[in-house]
């Protein structure tokens, strides 16, 4: 299968390494070279940090390198593609804007599909020709590490789209679970009641960040806890998140004041370098805040 991406970022450099791996033909589109160098090298340091953890071998990296091509202009970035993944920023005028030049510079018959972890794919096919040929694709951070896909179901996706984007999914050595096209989808809408009641614990001092983290990581078994994850992902995307469903689904899902102040500080998360934590080198390296000394 060929595959474009749009969007060199880091879900887009992160479901192009996993599409390459697959033994995809994989085009990585930006809108600047540098941006797409620099997508295209995280995806080797990524791939060079498997070799060394013995997740895989030389030969199999550099296989997955030779499959991934850069490139800027749209139109050769799409040209004979099978499938087309945007992954731009979570906006929906941007998200309508860049699947309509896609969706006007590939063939008809492409499979086009949305990267987006809560907005309606029901209203961004309703800016297309063809509704029908647009599906969502959840990816999770760090793509390449997570193994869920959530493939969400449009109010007129065709079936045939549907079994392009599971086998898609398949092919890329993950598990999908399919969903219809509701606010929050399935694992945004949990993910987020767990991490707004996280943050409003730690705003009426309930706990320390890295305790209600510990409770639920050596708890419940869960693999990051809810305030560490919310520092990966960014404030500012939870943030969206949470007003784009208390607009659909109601005031349960409230942004905590708490939540709000730290986006207005730009204390965003990991890639601010605070959040809930203080990060250096990509590593959680203390609590913020008052909690800073505990």
């Amino acid at each position: 299968m060929h595959v474009t991406v749009l969007g060199a970022g880091t879900m887009g450099h992160g479901i192009a390494q996993v599409s390459a791996m697959g033994g995809h033909d994989v085009v990585l589109r930006d809108i600047e070279s540098d941006l797409v160098s620099e997508g295209i090298d995280a995806i080797r340091s990524n791939l060079r940090g498997g070799v060394e953890r013995e997740k895989l071998t030389e030969a199999e990296m550099e296989s997955a390198l030779d499959n991934i091509t850069g490139e800027t202009d749209l139109e050769a970035a799409v040209a004979g593609t099978d499938l087309i993944v945007e992954a731009v920023p979570e906006d929906l005028d941007l998200k309508k804007s860049v699947l309509g030049d896609a969706e006007d510079a590939a063939a008809d018959d492409t499979v086009l599909a949305t990267n987006t972890s809560s907005l309606s794919v029901t209203e961004l096919a309703s800016a297309l020709e063809r509704p029908q040929g647009l599906i969502g694709l959840h990816f999770f951070n760090p793509v390449h590490i997570m193994s869920l896909v959530e493939v969400i179901v449009g109010e007129r996706t065709s079936d045939s789209t549907q079994s392009v984007a599971t086998e898609y999914v398949d092919s890329i050595d993950k598990t999908s679970v399919v969903v219809r096209d509701t606010p929050g989808f399935a694992s945004s809408r949990l993910g987020v009641a767990l991490g707004v009641e996280a943050i409003r614990m730690v705003e009426e001092g309930v706990a320390s960040p890295r305790d209600i983290d510990n409770a639920m990581e050596l708890g419940y078994n869960h693999p990051m806890g809810p305030l560490e994850l919310t520092d990966v992902v960014g404030l500012d995307v939870r943030l969206d998140i949470l007003e784009y469903l208390r607009e659909e689904l109601g005031e349960r899902f409230k942004p905590p004041q708490l939540l709000k102040r730290k986006v207005r500080a730009g204390k965003v998360g990991k890639k601010s370098g605070e959040g809930f934590y203080v990060w250096e080198d990509g590593e959680a390296v203390g609590m913020s805040g008052e909690w800073g000394d505990r």
